[in-house]
């Protein structure tokens, strides 16, 4: 890549012509070694399997001063070109005077990249009204299941897909929701997806010690807590915290970190013997100092054997099957588990879409072979489920790693699920406040957004719909455009006398 500083005045254009070429022939040589990879995908996903590849080597690179003198030089600098990276850097070098033959050319330019992706979104999620917003999928709960007028409300107000999800509530009560979802749809002539939600692992704190007959348990900073095995020898007279998941404590090594309650506590692991897990708390952030009974644990720096699907979760697969159009696929970390439910599903004679939940730090590092993995299906989707990913891997991390997982999935062209408190306080209060209606308006990069349930969620749907038309009319996916502005034109309107 480029090391050497040039003048802003005159960039070496032969020099930025050999770059360019080196970093074609470095894509083109990692697409050329995963050739048997790529063979055995689906027909329809080689060309987007080859993009990821090329996209993929290039950000394996620091080439931010090479974009410079791209920039310097009047030419694209590469940006906002994940669905059709080889082909614009082609357009690059021919500007530069290289002449590429027809055949040399990249079939996936960028009206090729940005169709396949509105094309699987429509495979997904199916027809809607509005094409200038992403789609937008609603939470539901128990109290939907005899609401008729509720979901036809929720459909006159933009509602795409009725999220359901498979953790709470039972096959009876999801049938109602479905019914309903179905008659709403066929009186207000409105599509409707039905999109079901695996529950996963689910590791919930218990109370052996200290606190078990009250349910909680007060907390101090630099405390020491047990975490144990409830067959294990623990001392019952101090605050001894359980793991619904068995098996699980035995696998912590020291120095590892053990969040509670939504990253509200942090404790970090001492040591680890017989079932029982010395914990140090190092902070607790809620105003109550206290831990209470059937509270998420988090393991975000452990590399566990834990299975992404559960026993509950293979059961209710010919329900799921027969009923729904999308499945999400929860707490997946590895390309083997998305391969495993693609050939439980493969066992139906229908099955639903599969989405893979983005929401640890081992499924973001493992991201590209994820994707790789469900290219084995005609179409497939990725949700950004930012609730549980936020507190495995920081808060402050939040920002970064949603902007690079789906700058990764445009360049597979997978239809992206912005997930997770999307006007959550507006849901709950009426009242919105002003940093997320900034983060809602960041959702207009993906495909579909979704948004929980709450007291407020029609007034949600509409204040989301009027975010994403506004700030949809300044940029597709993370490429801005250049539509009229208002303050400009008024600039022009003023009277210079």
């Amino acid at each position: 890549m480029i090391t050497e500083v040039r003048t802003a005045n005159s960039p070496d254009l032969k020099f930025l012509q050999r770059e360019l070429e080196a970093i074609q022939e470095k894509m083109n040589q990692a697409v050329d070694l995963q050739r048997p990879t790529i063979a055995a995908l689906h027909p329809a996903q080689k060309l987007s399997a080859e993009n990821l590849i090329r996209y993929l080597t290039l950000r394996s690179d620091d080439i931010r001063n090479l974009q410079d003198h791209l920039h310097i030089a009047g030419l694209s600098s590469l940006a906002s070109s994940e669905s059709h990276i080889l082909r614009q850097l082609q357009a690059i070098l021919q500007r530069l005077g290289r002449e590429i033959e027809t055949s040399e050319l990249s079939a996936c330019d960028y009206l090729t990249g940005s169709t396949l992706i509105r094309h699987r979104s429509t495979q997904l999620f199916g027809e809607k009204n509005d094409p200038s917003i992403p789609y937008l999928m609603v939470t539901f709960d128990s109290e939907f299941a005899d609401n008729f007028q509720l979901i036809k409300k929720l459909l006159d107000a933009g509602m795409n897909i009725a999220r359901i999800n498979c953790a709470h509530d039972d096959e009876e009560t999801w049938r109602d929701m479905i019914d309903l979802v179905h008659e709403a749809s066929k009186r207000t002539r409105i599509p409707c997806k039905i999109y079901m939600d695996l529950g996963g692992p689910k590791l919930r704190t218990g109370l052996l010690g200290r606190g078990r007959r009250v349910g909680k348990a007060s907390l101090m900073e630099g405390q020491e807590l047990m975490l144990a095995e409830k067959d294990s020898d623990y001392d019952p007279s101090a605050v001894v915290i359980s793991c619904s998941e068995p098996n699980i404590i035995r696998q912590l090594k020291p120095g590892e970190r053990v969040l509670f309650d939504d990253g509200i506590i942090e404790t970090i692991v001492q040591s680890n013997a017989n079932g029982i897990a010395a914990l140090r708390i190092v902070r607790i952030s809620g105003k109550k100092p206290q831990i209470k009974t059937g509270k998420g644990i988090n393991f975000p720096d452990s590399e566990l054997d834990l299975p992404a699907l559960t026993e509950r979760d293979r059961s209710l697969l010919p329900f799921i099957c027969e009923h729904a159009d999308l499945v999400g696929y929860s707490f997946v970390r590895e390309a083997e588990g998305v391969m495993e439910l693609q050939k439980m599903l493969g066992s139906h004679s229908t099955k639903p879409h599969m989405i893979i939940k983005i929401e640890t730090p081992q499924a973001v590092k493992n991201l590209p072979s994820l994707l790789i993995q469900g290219m084995m299906d005609e179409v497939f989707g990725v949700m950004i489920a930012r609730g549980d990913l936020a507190v495995e891997i920081g808060f402050e991390r939040m920002s970064e790693i949603q902007e690079e997982i789906s700058w990764i999935c445009e360049a597979a062209h997978a239809p992206v699920i912005w997930a997770t408190q999307v006007l959550e306080t507006m849901n709950k209060s009426g009242i919105a406040t002003r940093s997320e209606i900034t983060d809602a308006s960041h959702a207009a990069m993906a495909e579909c957004v979704m948004i929980n349930k709450g007291d407020h969620i029609i007034k949600v749907l509409k204040t989301l719909t009027d975010i994403l038309k506004r700030t949809g009319g300044h940029h597709v996916k993370k490429r801005y455009t250049f539509r009229p502005m208002q303050i400009a034109k008024n600039y022009f309107l003023i009277d210079p006398d």
